[in-house]
Order: C-alpha cells, then sequence, then structure tokens
C-alpha cells in the first residue's frame, strides 16, 4: 500500500478521537508537522476532514454522507443469502432471516429443509412477535423504554400452552436473550415446531437482522435442534462480518 494512503487512513481513526492539533496528528503518525499538513490538507480538500477556526482537525462531513449512503445501499439479505444456504446445506433445516419494520417483524428469506416435512412461512410474511426467536432477537436489541413500551401495547396470543402470556414474562425473555445472545421458540407457535436463533449485527454492534434454524419434532427433537447452537452462531457473527465490512483477509 502506498505510504501516504496508509498514513492518510490512519488519520481517521485518530480524529474519531476527537479534534487534534496539527503537532498531535504528526506526533501519533511519527513524521514530521510538514508531513502531516500535507496529509491533512488533502484530506480537507475532499472533506474527509475540517480544519476548525481553532486551527485543529476533525472528521468532516463527506466522511459521514459515505458513510451513511453505504449503509443506506448495504442489502443483508443479499449479504446473508450464500451463508443461510450453506447452513441449510448442513443442517437440513429450514433457515430464515427477518427484519424488524415498525412494529412487525417479517421475513425476508427462506431456504426450505430437504426434509419431507416442511415449515408453512414464507417471505414477507409477519412473524408472531411474542413467541418467534427472530423477534425475540430484535426486539430484544431495542433500548429499555421502547422495549417496555412496545410489551405493553402488543397482544398476547395463546398459540400453544408455551407461548408467552403476558408483558412482564416478555420482558423476561427478551433480557434473557440480551444476556445469553441467542434465543429460542421451542413450541411457542405450534407445539411441533421448533426454532433457534441468532443476531446479524452491523458496525456499530447494534442488531440488524435476525436468522434461524427451524425444523418440526419430528425430525429432530428441541435438545438436538439446541446442539446447533455453535453453527448458528457462527453463521450469524460470518453475515454481521460480511455486513460490516470486517471480515479477516486471508
Amino acid at each position: 500500500m502506498s505510504q501516504s494512503v496508509a498514513r492518510a487512513l490512519a488519520v481517521l481513526p485518530l480524529l474519531a478521537n476527537g479534534p487534534a492539533s496539527l503537532g498531535a496528528v504528526a506526533d501519533e503518525l511519527g513524521v514530521h508537522k510538514s508531513t502531516a499538513l500535507r496529509l491533512l490538507r488533502t484530506l480537507d480538500e475532499h472533506g474527509f476532514v475540517y480544519r476548525q477556526p481553532d486551527g485543529r482537525y476533525r472528521l468532516g462531513s463527506k466522511l459521514f454522507a459515505l458513510a451513511a449512503e453505504a449503509m443506506e445501499n448495504l442489502d443483508v439479505r443479499e449479504i446473508a443469502h450464500p451463508h443461510l444456504v450453506e447452513l441449510n446445506r448442513a443442517t437440513g433445516h429450514t433457515v430464515h432471516l427477518a427484519l424488524h419494520q415498525d412494529d412487525e417483524v417479517v421475513y425476508v428469506d427462506k431456504v426450505d429443509s430437504r426434509y419431507p416435512v416442511r415449515m408453512y412461512s414464507r417471505i414477507g410474511r409477519p412473524v408472531p412477535l411474542t413467541v418467534a426467536a427472530v423477534a425475540k432477537l430484535l426486539l430484544a436489541d431495542l433500548p429499555e423504554a421502547e422495549r417496555r413500551a412496545l410489551a405493553e401495547r402488543i397482544e398476547y396470543p395463546r398459540y400453544t400452552p408455551r407461548s408467552t402470556p403476558d408483558a412482564a414474562a416478555f420482558l423476561r425473555e427478551l433480557d434473557l436473550v440480551r444476556a445469553q445472545g441467542w434465543a429460542t421458540d421451542l413450541g411457542g407457535h405450534e407445539e411441533s415446531v421448533n426454532c433457534l436463533g441468532a443476531p446479524v449485527r452491523g458496525p456499530d454492534g447494534r442488531v440488524v437482522a435476525a436468522l434461524s434454524v427451524s425444523a418440526p419434532g419430528v425430525v429432530v427433537p428441541a435438545e438436538g435442534l439446541l446442539e446447533l447452537l455453535p453453527q448458528v452462531l457462527r453463521t450469524a457473527d460470518a453475515i454481521s462480518q460480511d455486513y460490516s465490512g470486517t471480515q479477516e483477509r486471508p
């Protein structure tokens, strides 16, 4: 990599910690002030840094605009799909990807089980908020005030005897999901179907999507499905890395 490019890139995380003087930038980079000044002027001309009236430099608006545009154009479904296919190939079970939209959690991708007994679900269909593993993952990541407000205004259908009965129980379940970093639906929506889910996170660590592996009990018991947890978590982590652009290079 060009030394000048490497030095210019090193300026950006430095300024992410707050405004810095020319001398501080030069010291951090281990270069003469004249070299640091050339780098900062070039970055300033392109809008990536901004020279404040007090002479210190901070990150520029162009950098934030590019970051926002890049995030808007990222399609988590497109990024996740190859990973979902691989998880389906390895396990044989139905794999879903879901997003949170307003007060709904919606399936945006699905790879069907290879077994004759399959789940009835379809892309674009909202999932039951109070029991679905993917819904718990997405809602558990909401700020506490939003979680509580949502828990108080939604209904709690009794799909099965294992369905979440009320807001208090739902909030306890969401606290557990936040703490452990994964979720289940063990017969909460359909007594014969179990689901295991994990979160997909963006660059800021927030949950942007959730994936799940689902299977009827006649195909694999709940205990057998839970044995897939390490594989499900690895898949979610791989999608998160691809989505955030942090995947390690060989």
